[in-house]
């Protein structure tokens, strides 16, 4: 329980904020936040598709560009070569056979080679030589000097009118080359002339409504001083098949073809091919272009709109996610809100609403008759139930406590729970003086029964005490009020539990005495430690105060046959107090557990009683209580080995009480710190076996040396038959297990009789002895050496 100054804070004051409003703004700043993000979010993916978009097109325009010029260089270099090819074809033909006729005497009007049969003969040579189409020898005036059929011929005559051009420009050309390059006077000379280069011309036009070149080259010479009569060879290449074909393979023109409009399809371009002449358009060239940027757009493309569409997705499960959170998120504030105001563990008010409560109750009740009391209700033994079952058990103790007060209370009353197990009680208008009395005395009740707890696994008994103070009665302060119910419920504590008491000024001395009583005993248990560990007494000089001295008594157990001689004894600790008097262990083992001395306590009745029995006989036994919080610490087995090696003890004289209680927990560290104790040779006993609420596979899992039948059974022996029949129970299944059984709260005759005729190997209680200072226990002497010993040791021991 908390001291009375942890009550100062009942006054806060706790500001609750408006959900609505809140809400309604969280909604619409974070709606406009996830919207401009959506926005820029599909804006960077709409920059973003623009750019690809933008650079496809320009990378398609520089590529179909690109092939354009390529197609154009290649037009014109077919052109050139053309012009090339015949010109070397005349030039041949001009440098060698022309001058060798000459010199054979030919005529000069008419050479003897260019007759018919000769021009057909070039013509041949041109078409099959160099793989022309079409190949005329034509004089000046465009008149065929070759042999043809009709067919050749009608083709020329439908061809001619597209010749003259080309001819004429042939001849101008072979003229002003005769005129510059001649001398008149030297043969010579004219033969030199001759055997220059012959200048050759080749156009593009359209023939027969298909792409064409035609190449035009002199192949003779006109006689000096005679009107100048010259022969021509006209070529024909037509670049709409094979031509065109190996344009398209040569440039990578995919399906490549000529079209005398511009008919593309969808996916095609078409390229304009002009006439060389003039320029007129002969047709189109068709073909599907390689196209990088769109290929790249069209890669790109799904990826882009699986992105798009993706995080489209994602920002509506955004906002559907952000609806839904700030619908948690409210959910959650009403549930703050609530545990701000309310216990978790028992959705009863907590400390901050009680004192609101409570402040209220005050203000109302300043300028009135009505009359309210504060409570403060304690469970007792809980820490107990706690250390042992462990925090679920507690937890579920809470629970079912606070359900049973709330059920006696009047809906008008306050039940707040302050923490652990403390509780708080505000009864408004109790006029009647009967209403206080029956609700405290029905709490009491109610907590004395038993508890069933881990699914009836483990019953506990724990009871409660109250403390209450009248309201405006004890005064007006709240820090006060509280102090007061504090002060009685530790009174109601002291005068054995289970009760309930109300605040009176004679209790206001006595507040402390809880506080007063842990110090001391702090201080006793110190100077106890020292004593004991030197081997001397403390200081006098410290000047400390005197509270008295802890002393080991000691209880014997006897064997229950052989005359009922003592087997062992019991250690019990005892506190003579300097002003209180000799006090029982339930005075200060609870203030000891809450103060967090048990630990220190429980070895100090170890290391005594250890050395107590090196000086009983080899065959006996001394039994030390071990507490539940002692036999959850890791380092237990290697703290009482240490204790036996320093007494000199015998291990196997050593038993180590436990409560079942302390094994519900089925801990695997209890398990192995018993473990090793047992491997050493100390032996365990289960104390109190019966009223606690392990089950029975414990005896066999922690191997248990001795089974304690409680006290509780013994007193029915004589009185009821199913006392009787109980202990037969335990003692013929311990006889079954090897297990030795203890007797305790022997008090008669007849029961020492009918125990030992039920087969217990031991038995305890005042009949035989109760407990005793070490230097009042006489069974043990042995001899004087023993008898000198035991003079030897302190008389009480501290």
């Amino acid at each position: 329980m908390r001291p009375c100054g942890g009550f100062r804070g009942l006054g806060l004051h706790i500001v609750l904020p408006s959900s609505s409003n809140t809400f309604q703004k969280s909604w619409i700043a974070s709606g406009r936040i996830l919207f401009l993000i959506a926005v820029s979010g599909l804006g960077a993916i709409g920059l973003v598709v623009l750019s690809a978009l933008w650079a496809g097109t320009e990378s398609d325009a520089a590529a179909l560009d690109r092939q354009r010029n390529l197609v154009n260089a290649r037009l014109r270099e077919q052109v050139d070569q053309v012009a090339h090819v015949i010109g070397q074809f005349g030039n041949g033909y001009f440098t060698r056979v022309y001058p060798a006729a000459r010199s054979s005497g030919g005529s000069s009007s008419l050479d003897a080679v260019l007759t018919a049969a000769a021009g057909s003969a070039i013509s041949q040579t041109a078409m099959s030589a160099f793989g022309y189409d079409q190949a005329f020898v034509v004089d000046e005036k465009a008149q065929l000097l070759m042999l043809a059929d009709a067919q050749t011929e009608k083709r020329y005559r439908w061809m001619k009118p597209l010749f003259l051009p080309l001819l004429q420009d042939a001849r101008l050309g072979v003229r002003q080359g005769t005129a510059s390059e001649r001398t008149p006077s030297s043969m010579e000379s004219r033969l030199a002339s001759a055997a220059g280069p012959n200048r050759a011309l080749a156009n593009l036009m359209r023939l027969e409504g298909r792409p064409t070149i035609v190449g035009v080259v002199a192949i003779n010479e006109a006689d000096q001083g005679q009107q100048p009569m010259r022969q021509f060879l006209i070529v024909v290449r037509f670049i709409d098949g094979p031509a065109l074909d190996e344009l398209s393979r040569q440039q990578g023109l995919n399906g490549a073809r000529f079209a005398r409009t511009a008919d593309a399809d969808e996916n095609e371009v078409a390229f304009q091919i002009d006439a060389t002449a003039n320029g007129e358009p002969i047709g189109f060239i068709v073909w599907r272009p390689d196209l990088p940027g769109s290929r790249v757009i069209g890669r790109l493309m799904p990826a882009l709109s699986i992105a798009a569409l993706v995080i489209a997705i994602l920002f509506s499960v955004l906002l559907v996610r952000l609806r839904s959170s700030l619908g948690e998120l409210r959910k959650s504030e009403l549930h703050a809100r609530q545990l701000a105001l309310h216990d978790v563990l028992t959705d009863l008010p907590n400390r901050a609403l009680f004192a609101m409560r409570f402040d209220a109750c005050l203000a109302e009740t300043e300028n009135s008759t009505e009359r309210s009391a504060v409570a403060l209700l304690d469970l007792d033994r809980f820490k107990a139930v706690n250390d042992t079952f462990g925090h679920a058990a507690g937890d579920e103790l809470i629970r079912m406590a606070a359900e049973r007060i709330r059920s006696l209370l009047r809906p008008a009353d306050t039940l707040a729970r302050l923490g652990g197990d403390e509780f708080a009680l505000l009864l408004r208008d109790i006029k009647d003086d009967q209403i206080l009395p029956a609700i405290c005395a029905a709490i009491v009740a109610e907590l004395g029964k038993p508890f069933p707890l881990l699914r009836g696994e483990a019953v506990a008994r724990v009871g409660g005490s109250i403390g209450v103070t009248i309201v405006p009665d004890a005064g007006r302060n709240a820090d006060d009020i509280m102090r007061y119910a504090d002060v009685a419920l530790y009174e109601a504590k002291m005068g054995g539990r289970g009760q309930w008491r109300v605040y009176s000024p004679s209790m206001d001395g006595g507040r402390n005495a809880r506080d007063i009583l842990k110090n001391e005993l702090r201080e006793v248990l110190a100077k106890s430690t020292a004593s004991s560990g030197d081997g001397v007494r403390a200081d006098p000089a410290l000047n400390r105060p005197d509270f008295g001295s802890l002393e080991v008594y000691y209880q014997t157990v006897h064997r229950a046959d052989g005359g009922y001689a003592a087997s062992g004894a019991e250690a019990l600790v005892r506190w003579r107090h300097s002003r209180r008097g000799l006090l029982t262990p339930a005075s200060f083992i609870p203030v000891a557990e809450e103060g967090g001395l048990i630990d220190a306590l429980g070895f100090w009745v170890l290391r005594e009683a250890c050395r107590a029995a090196c000086t009983w006989p080899e065959d006996t036994f001394v039994a030390v209580n071990v507490s539940p919080a002692q036999l959850r610490r890791p380092n237990f087995a290697e703290e009482v080995f240490a204790v036996l090696q320093e007494s000199g003890l015998t291990p196997s004289r050593l038993e180590l009480e436990l409560t079942e209680s302390s094994l519900i927990e089925d801990n695997s560290d209890i398990y192995s710190v018993l473990g090793s104790l047992r491997s050493r040779g100390v032996q365990i006993s289960l104390d109190d076996f019966g009223t606690g609420f392990s089950c029975l596979s414990h005896l066999m899992r922690f191997e248990i040396d001795r089974i304690k039948i409680d006290r509780s059974f013994v007193s029915l022996l004589g009185t009821k038959a199913n006392g009787a029949a109980i202990i037969g129970a335990i003692v013929a299944l311990s006889r079954n297990l090897g297990i030795s059984t203890t007797a305790e709260g022997v008090e008669t005759e007849y029961q020492r009789d009918f125990l030992a005729a039920l087969g217990c190997t031991d038995l305890q209680g005042y009949f035989f002895s109760k407990p005793v200072p070490l230097r009042d226990l006489d069974c043990f002497r042995k001899a004087e050496n023993a008898a000198g010993l035991l003079a030897n040791a302190p008389g009480a021991i501290a």
